[in-house]
């Protein structure tokens, strides 16, 4: 069975930095591609970064040249490392991942970020 655990959210200060990692476990699919989404409260989720198997990523327009993610393919493991943090930021940030024989995506929990100002 797929496990998704998300960590590292947490409080922090406005420009300060933060560093989320997700691990997929269990699975016996070929991972395609993972990646990090965001709600707000009273918004709808949207995709921060996404990065697949070879490397290509993609960021939402809001988070380019604050963010980067980035994957560890054999441990199955991706980072999100969150600099120059706004107070927009605060959000519930997801883990998603895709597998290449599945068609359906496979969500972590959630991990809280909250960047006070």
């Amino acid at each position: 069975q797929v496990r998704i655990t998300e960590s590292g959210g947490g409080l922090v200060q406005d420009g300060g930095s933060l560093r989320l990692s997700c691990v997929a476990s269990g699975s016996q699919f070929r991972l395609y591609a993972m990646a990090w989404y965001r709600q707000a409260p009273g918004k709808h989720r949207e995709l921060v970064a996404s990065i697949n198997k070879d490397g290509g990523t993609n960021y939402g327009d809001y988070v380019k040249g604050r963010f980067t993610i980035s994957l560890d393919n054999v441990q199955s493991t991706v980072y999100l490392q969150m600099d120059s943090l706004k107070p927009e930021d605060t959000a519930v940030y997801y883990c998603m991942t895709d597998y290449l024989e599945v068609p359906s995506p496979y969500w972590g929990q959630g991990t809280q970020v909250t960047v006070s100002s």
